[in-house]
């Protein structure tokens, strides 16, 4: 599994010197740290990329995080934007946990995390890892800890298309530049991506966006 590489603009922090820190606080996952974590894969990833697409037409700097229930089915999902890039993990964490809070209630009480959380990011550049990545990926995580979820897939959506980071799977559409698609244009089975109703059942999708 090979990753590329490519600079950001919160690739550098510059500290009370004047110099500057790749790393900064350090709460950010390398690309190998990120393919050992055990992180599982998507059943069908331009399934539930195509399908959030749809839902939130993501532009540059949205993120979008869902979480997903059993054979990828949606539970919950939100959108919103993060006009500012940082290399720390901690400001993504607690975007993400504020979102999941909206949308869903926490699942701390079960010993084994049941559903899982994806995020798919939208931003400028190419499909090469960035520290930006790393730092949204060590926030999806904890995030996922503090929610009671399983730490899902990392996607990110640029000009090029989208790809699932860790994984080398990814595809040309949608892309950063695609129109708007309705659900089912986008997806042929949207049932799979539709939240269904029952006793207990979690109400139909809500979407929270902060733009």
């Amino acid at each position: 599994m090979t990753f590329g590489f490519a600079p950001s603009a919160a690739a550098q922090i510059s500290d009370a010197t004047g110099n500057t820190s790749r790393h900064g606080h350090g709460r950010l996952l390398e690309p190998s740290e990120w393919a050992e974590a055990g992180i599982p894969l998507l059943r069908n990833p331009r399934e539930v990329v195509a399908g959030l697409y749809a839902r939130h037409s993501p532009v540059p700097r949205t993120a979008v995080v869902a979480v997903l229930g059993p054979e990828d089915r949606l539970v919950a999902s939100a959108s919103f934007s993060q006009a500012v890039a940082s290399a720390d993990g901690w400001d993504y964490r607690n975007a993400l946990l504020s979102r999941l809070r909206r949308v869903l209630p926490h699942d701390l009480r079960r010993r084994t995390p049941v559903r899982t959380a994806v995020l798919l990011f939208c931003r400028d550049g190419d499909e090469r890892w960035t520290e930006e990545d790393g730092a949204w990926m060590w926030g999806l995580r904890d995030a996922c800890t503090l929610h009671g979820l399983r730490c899902g897939a990392y996607v990110t959506l640029t000009r090029g298309g989208w790809q699932v980071l860790g994984e080398g799977r990814g595809g040309r559409q949608p892309s950063a530049g695609s129109r708007p698609l309705r659900l089912a244009e986008s997806v042929p089975d949207a049932g799979r991506l539709t939240p269904r109703m029952g006793p207990g059942a979690i109400e139909p999708l809500r979407r929270t966006a902060a733009r």
